[in-house]
């Protein structure tokens, strides 16, 4: 007689972090002497993307011992509010503030671990065990509290599968990006050409000097009032949703910002430093920090659009890295002074409006890809959270 049983379906299991994952501990007292070539510190990771983008050179200088191997989750515990969360594809050292995380045991595919510390629960736990005033940071005794649902092998597997498939088309959504804003610079290369465009210094096309926003501390809670982060500044422009809850005192209150002005970010890596925005949201509850400065133009001759691909293209990026300071091999900083040496090809006015014209094309792209990452990013989130959920 032949056995129809099924066997039991394994079922999830609750587990606590720590159970299943641990901090890597391995050190270098001397990066380069033992073969390391880059470094990674949090201004390195960006918010929300798995993707490390930028680093540093280990020969330029720094102090990181901390070691970390390619696949290995690199999690920011100072500022755990900032979501930054990164797995790279090379070796190196990082920042003291960058927990290195990897499986332990075999019950979690490592290939899951950077979701799992990309869900809303697990930010909302570290967060809420982050101490500290004006830097926060999580610890790990914290972090290795937190629990979630573990499903079997098999569910993981099926569950990468559909994280997988998000990934890759946010990632071919970054790249159709990246396409859009070449062809962008291209258009303003081609609308700028040296030899029939004066260039003016920047200063001469201000209203006023450049002014820095207001530093302030995170409030704990909403305040109904919100201040930029610094990743609110991207290489392409502005990123809706970097705030931070912050109190409304009066110098904050005074660093408001409107829908339309243009910002550049005062400190940053060498690579970010002097980067520009148009802020795009209508509302009138948000501050820009210190770090950044407001710029605002003579409109009679300058289009702000225009302005923005001006700071960002190849000659001016260049004359802004050479004119940041800073001790530090990671963080760079721009005075106004200095910003107001930038020379800014100026063609006329009427050139201007037509780029504008002509890049609104670009821009109507760039949204429409923005949109479909997002949407992808979303239901990598909705898997992700189910899981958390079920653990809680």
């Amino acid at each position: 007689m032949t056995d129809t049983t099924k066997p039991a379906r394994k079922s999830w299991t609750k587990v606590a972090f720590g159970d299943v994952v641990q901090l890597a501990r391995e050190r270098s007292s001397d990066p380069e002497a033992d073969g390391h070539e880059r470094f990674i510190g949090l201004e390195h990771i960006d918010p929300g993307d798995l993707r490390v983008r930028r680093w540093g050179n280990i020969a330029d200088g720094v102090t990181f011992t901390n070691v970390f191997k390619p696949g290995q989750v690199l999690f920011g515990k100072r500022r755990a509010y900032q979501r930054k969360v990164a797995v790279a594809d090379f070796g190196g050292v990082c920042s003291s503030d960058i927990y290195v995380l990897e499986p332990k045991g075999e019950d979690l595919l490592p290939e899951l671990l950077p979701f799992i510390c990309q869900t809303d629960a697990f930010f909302e736990h570290a967060v809420g065990t982050s101490a500290g005033s004006l830097s926060p940071r999580t610890n790990w005794d914290s972090l290795a509290t937190f629990e979630f649902a573990l499903p079997p092998i098999e569910e993981q597997r099926r569950s990468m599968a559909v994280l997988d498939a998000g990934l890759a088309l946010e990632y071919r959504m970054q790249s159709a990006a990246e396409g859009a804003r070449r062809m962008q610079a291209a258009l303003f290369e081609h609308m700028t050409d040296p030899r029939e465009v004066e260039l003016v210094e920047l200063g001469a096309l201000l209203t006023e000097a450049p002014r820095n926003g207001c530093s302030a501390q995170p409030a704990s809670v909403p305040t109904g009032h919100w201040v930029l982060a610094l990743s609110a500044i991207t290489p392409w422009g502005y990123r809706p949703g970097e705030v931070k809850p912050v109190e409304p005192t009066q110098p904050m209150m005074a660093a408001k910002i409107s829908r339309g002005e243009l910002f550049i970010s005062r400190s940053n890596t060498r690579d970010r430093v002097g980067l520009p925005m148009i802020f795009e949201e209508e509302r009138d509850d948000v501050s820009y920090p210190d770090t950044m400065m407001r710029l605002r133009f003579d409109l009679d001759r300058v289009d702000l659009r225009f302005m923005e691909c001006a700071l960002r293209s190849r000659r001016c990026r260049e004359q802004i890295e050479s004119l940041a300071a800073g001790t530090s091999a990671s963080m760079k900083k721009i005075s106004g002074a200095n910003l107001r040496r930038v020379r800014v090809p100026l063609p006329s006015l009427d050139v201007q409006c037509r780029f504008n014209s002509a890049s609104s094309l670009c821009r109507s792209g760039l949204e429409m890809i923005t949109a479909r990452a997002v949407a992808a990013r979303q239901v990598m989130s909705a898997v992700m959270n189910q899981m958390a959920a079920r653990g809680r």
